[in-house]
């Protein structure tokens, strides 16, 4: 480098001030942070195994981080951690900063003296190898409710002051987000646009007046919140001391039914009705004939920029305290979005919107300093997109599955063609897994027919130079030999199972986020081969 380095905070990565024959000359040198050669695994916390009916922060996810250490890999990669709403989906969540306290290990309450023994005793009988998040709900939500009255009434005094001043420290958000869930609870969890015109409009006199006699339910959220900070804290210093970087996810766009958009209407497209103007999603392309309809609110970005993207700001402050470092969501929609009309039933009626471009990233930059993101740039992606990466040093992102079909990207998706600048990933949470794509028909995933289906699979073999080898391995071998900075291997590669571990179908809105990996499926055999290869490509 021809820069001086220091290291990020907290991580295994690096900062600088780039170069001043690469820098925008209408700004001032923007600080770039390096990225290292290494590797990681790709699993959400709701995946790890347990006795709850989900995974959670507890014992199995400590014991993760053990075998990603004997496995010598760098970076843990999670899902959104927010409190999931619609479908279950972390990306459509009550809070984009608010944790998800059905994350909060129980048996850590019970150790703390919030829980009686027999409360865990008396658990229902919750499948291992998937998530019933309907049952999950009841269970665990009765349980928090239970501890949260405890610690209230008579927690130790010292953790007493530790929740108050967590809840000093979190209140530009935890107030908004406490009092929002307690409403929906009081509207049988409606969507906040149809509530009583007083409180969805945040009347100022309606509002104190509610917030005092829903006082002690504010209380038990906030105290899940607290308890959920503590335990991924517990477990970000395990990670760290097993030299581990935790890469979170920020999506670009939020749920219409949460504290955000509730809290801030201002900043979003919203009719007169509070519901959305128009929505967000992507055009038709290789893998849908009309396109993706997510449904989420636009933003209004002239506003946010009169504010100085405070929002924002304090957004990615927020998640650069829980992660190391970040995987931007949809990073194209920074450069040009997709806008659909409100009541559209696919997304192809929609049309494309310049977004906010280098200013955001600027403005962000001169609050924040180092930005540790990794730009999600996979869909539809121009010059501009690429070269608003670039300026800001963003590593993007290639999937291996993309790289054998008729798709026109698909040569970018090579590992020939790969840059260092780039996290290379066997699949992502919204495939299917590598051994489920190489043995399903394929039919229906994409707009391919079952003979383009067949091309596609007679030149992988003939790429990547395998015969009867598992694919899983030959797929996680190609991307840790590539030049790609960083390769991320999803844990159902590791283990090599099928359609059976899929987390995401995209366009389905059930049957999604469910998988969870078997008790002692990470043995000491697949730890070594992992590590085997990753020392072999110096990861």
């Amino acid at each position: 480098m021809y820069f001086k380095m220091a290291r990020f905070p907290g991580t295994g990565f690096f900062c600088g001030p780039q170069p001043s024959c690469m820098a925008d000359p209408r700004k001032h040198n923007v600080t770039r942070v390096i990225f290292p050669r290494c590797s990681g695994v790709l699993l959400h916390v709701t995946s790890l195994p347990g006795g709850h009916g989900i995974g959670d922060l507890g014992d199995s996810a400590h014991e993760f981080v053990e075998f990603l250490a004997e496995a010598g890999q760098k970076i843990w990669q999670v899902l959104p951690l927010s409190p999931t709403g619609y479908g279950d989906s972390p990306y459509q969540c009550f809070s984009a900063f608010a944790g998800n306290p059905l994350l909060i290990d129980l048996k850590e309450l019970r150790e703390q003296g919030l829980l009686p023994g027999q409360d865990l005793a008396n658990a229902p009988e919750l499948p291992e190898e998937h998530v019933e998040y309907g049952r999950v709900i009841d269970f665990k939500q009765g349980l928090l409710r239970k501890a949260a009255h405890t610690f209230l009434a008579d927690g130790a005094q010292a953790d007493r002051g530790a929740f108050d001043l967590f809840c000093q420290h979190n209140a530009d958000w935890l107030d908004d987000y406490a009092f929002f869930i307690a409403c929906k609870g009081v509207f049988k969890d409606a969507v906040w646009a149809d509530w009583d015109a007083g409180i969805r409009q945040r009347d100022s006199a309606v509002v104190n007046e509610w917030q005092k006699n829903l006082s002690s339910e504010t209380g038990i959220h906030k105290f899940a919140q607290f308890e959920f900070s503590r335990q991924w804290k517990k477990l970000k210093t395990h990670c760290s001391r097993n030299g581990i970087s935790i890469m979170g996810d920020v999506p670009i766009y939020v749920a219409h039914d949460s504290a955000d958009v509730w809290a801030h209407p201002e900043l979003f497209r919203l009719d007169e009705r509070a519901r959305p103007g128009a929505v967000a999603g992507v055009p038709p392309d290789y893998f849908s004939a009309t396109g993706q309809l997510w449904g989420n609110p636009l933003y209004r970005w002239d506003v946010s920029a009169a504010s100085g993207h405070r929002w924002w700001i304090n957004r990615f402050r927020t998640a650069l305290k829980v992660f190391d470092l970040v995987r931007l969501d949809h990073f194209r929609g920074f450069e040009a979005f997709w806008e659909i009309p409100a009541g559209a039933s696919t997304a192809d009626a929609g049309k494309w919107v310049k977004g906010p471009g280098a200013e955001f990233f600027h403005t962000l930059q001169t609050e924040l300093k180092e930005l540790p993101f990794v730009a999600e740039n996979l869909g539809v992606i121009t010059p501009e997109v690429e070269a608003l990466r670039k300026q800001f040093g963003f590593p993007g992102m290639s999937l291996l599955q993309f790289a054998f079909g008729s798709d026109p990207q698909g040569p970018t998706f090579r590992p020939h063609n790969y840059s260092r600048e780039l996290v290379a990933y066997t699949g992502g949470h919204d495939n299917d897994t590598t051994v489920g794509w190489w043995t399903s028909s394929g039919i229906g995933e994409s707009t391919r027919t079952a003979e383009d289906i067949r091309k596609e699979r007679d030149f992988t073999r003939a790429y990547l130079g395998f015969q009867n080898e598992p694919v899983n391995w030959v797929f996680i071998r190609a991307v840790l030999a590539s030049v790609a900075a960083i390769a991320i291997i999803p844990l159902q590669d590791v283990l090599g199972l099928g359609s059976e571990a899929r987390m995401n179908l995209p366009g389905t809105v059930s049957g999604n986020w469910k998988w969870r990996y078997k008790p002692k499926a990470l043995t000491k055999e697949i730890s070594e081969q992992l590590r085997t290869l990753t020392l072999l490509y110096d990861r």
